[in-house]
């Protein structure tokens, strides 16, 4: 099966989700998981049967880079 971005995150299955242990516990986090076909799923941990982004891996460590580079930290101020 072929995973397409906006497919209802509860429609992937096999996979297992990850959140940061950082996440504060009220259901402020993003989970992502590993898809077979070598993507990385992304969900809103308090719409978990919501729309999932899918990203290819060379996507997610561009963002990555960015994050750990803090070129995203004012969006978080």
């Amino acid at each position: 099966m072929m995973i397409k971005n906006g497919v209802p995150a509860g429609e992937i299955t096999g996979v297992t989700w990850l959140k940061a242990r950082a996440s504060v516990g009220a259901g402020e986090c993003v989970e992502v998981a590993s898809l077979p076909e070598g993507g990385v799923a992304m969900r809103n941990s308090r719409h978990p049967d919501g729309p999932a982004l899918i990203f290819t891996k060379a996507e997610l460590r561009a963002f990555l880079t960015g994050v750990k580079d803090s070129e995203f930290d004012d969006l978080a101020a």
